[in-house]
């Protein structure tokens, strides 16, 4: 059975999910469940980032100790993700005490491959990205990612010898080429990684929440070689069974501001360790919000679980999906998924259910035919989309064919008919919708389920995604979506 290990980023524990970080596990979500429709042994890995400055400010503002802290929030993240439908397979904590020991045992691995050395740090500290920069890295004196304020950091450190890795990277990108994806930001991996690699700070000795520094103890383990460890430690590396089963990873799902950190200096620390790297790292792009990015200083955040509750969770995961290529930025706009809603998903999904069902629950005879609507869908294209991680041409090619269907309705009219010509329409009709609930289910679970059960079938497979003898019992239930009335 071919094996499938996906992640998404894990979060840090400082505020409740919303819009930024709800799309790329709402990507992960469809892709892990593509996968098990083929039939693939899949394991889904999401979490929360629980140490670092930044949770230990965030839970003295909230009159808490850090524990308590990240406890609450991650109480939080569970909840929606269950909203949205997320199936993950494995939910990691970095504060574990699983994951605190693996992390100690990479660095000794690190540390006897002679790659570890104490010495001074003096540079540029970014609270909110808990990232350190040179001051050729600061953009107009600020932080390049996130634009915000840096402050000057002077303090005893161990490095980690990054530039030693610099040449067995560029191979590895260049053995590798689809480690680096899309293509549309690998140029500038490679471009920085040929400039010059320096050594990292590991350590730090100011910030107690953190994973204790196993070769000295006044020092603590710096949150980004913490946070990276959890790929491996959500396996139960180095001998656990789900590690030996899913290593490397097929995707490491992250957003583009952290790809530096991904391809760059966990590959590095995977080489030195001595394990393999992923097969994949995949830079997602940014969502805006009406044209502004998304800060909390603008109050623009979108709140993913009030639209889900406006909406549905699937009408959502639908617009996330739908609005852009995975790897472009976007910009999310409540007009559009109105839009989007009442266009797409009421009047050609909703539209073609609703047709043929109303007519083939009145009619009494067996309902069977031959083939007239398999040639127009191409499993094989939508499937290479998905391999791909071409969300969005997958389901261009499915709504595409959800078009395709409901021309069919307008030009054999199906009320005007009786008897066999009747049953031939009725049977490629809900064929076609039964293969059509397979398809959007890792999209739409919920509304793939609704389809399943409206037909009176049992949910497919994607080998179960061809013509057949119909042997369903059709029974139209609720509308699968409701039209949004606007003011427009």
């Amino acid at each position: 059975m071919p094996k499938f290990y996906i992640t998404t980023p894990i979060y840090y524990v400082t505020d409740k999910p919303h819009l930024g970080n709800a799309y790329p596990t709402i990507v992960a979500d469809v892709l892990a469940r593509w996968h098990r429709l083929r039939g693939d042994d899949v394991y889904f890995l999401v979490g929360t980032d629980e140490h670092g400055e930044k949770v230990e400010t965030a839970a003295k503002a909230a009159g808490k100790a850090p524990k308590e802290f990240v406890d609450s929030i991650v109480g939080v993240y569970r909840d929606v993700w269950s909203k949205l439908s997320i199936s993950y397979d494995v939910f990691v904590r970095t504060s574990s005490p699983a994951h605190e020991a693996v992390v100690a045992q990479v660095i000794d691995k690190m540390a006897r491959s002679g790659d570890i050395y104490v010495g001074n740090y003096e540079g540029w500290y970014c609270l909110p990205d808990e990232s350190f920069w040179t001051d050729l890295q600061l953009i107009n004196g600020k932080c390049p990612i996130c634009g915000r304020e840096v402050k000057k950091l002077k303090e005893e450190t161990y490095f980690f010898r990054l530039s030693r890795y610099q040449d067995r990277l560029l191979k590895f990108y260049d053995d590798r080429p689809a480690f680096l994806s899309p293509k549309l930001r690998s140029k500038e991996i490679i471009n920085r990684v040929k400039d010059g690699l320096r050594d990292v700070s590991i350590t730090r000795t100011t910030v107690k929440w953190a994973v204790p520094f196993p070769m000295d103890k006044k020092h603590y383990v710096y949150v980004w070689v913490d946070a990276l460890c959890n790929y491996i430690s959500a396996l139960g590396w180095p001998d656990g069974d789900k590690f030996g089963e899913f290593w490397p990873a097929d995707v490491h799902l992250v957003g583009k501001e952290i790809n530096w950190f991904h391809s760059v200096i966990w590959p590095a620390m995977l080489f030195s360790a001595g394990i393999e790297p992923p097969k994949m790292v995949f830079a997602h792009g940014w969502w805006t919000a009406d044209g502004k990015k998304m800060s909390k200083s603008l109050g623009n955040f979108v709140d993913i679980t009030g639209l889900a509750d406006k909406y549905s969770v699937d009408a959502v995961r639908y617009t996330l999906l739908r609005e852009m290529p995975l790897g472009d930025d976007g910009d999310f706009s409540e007009k559009t998924m109105i839009t989007r809603l009442n266009n797409e998903l009421v009047a050609e999904l909703g539209n073609l259910v609703n047709r043929a069902l109303t007519i083939a629950e009145k009619f009494d005879d067996k309902i069977e035919g031959t083939p007239e609507l398999d040639a127009k869908l191409d499993i094989e294209k939508i499937d290479n989309a998905m391999l791909e991680l071409d969300t969005f041409g997958a389901l261009n090619e499915i709504f595409a064919y959800i078009r395709v269907a409901n021309k069919y309705v307008n030009d054999k009219e199906p009320w005007k008919l009786h008897g066999k010509e009747l049953s031939q329409v009725l049977y490629n009709l809900l064929e076609s919708i039964r293969i059509i609930s397979v398809l959007i289910s890792p999209f739409m679970p919920d509304t793939g389920k609704r389809l399943s059960e409206q037909l009176g079938v049992e949910q497919g497979k994607l080998s179960d995604c061809k013509f057949g003898a119909f042997n369903g019992k059709p029974k139209r239930g609720a509308y699968l979506f409701r039209k949004v009335q606007t003011t427009e």
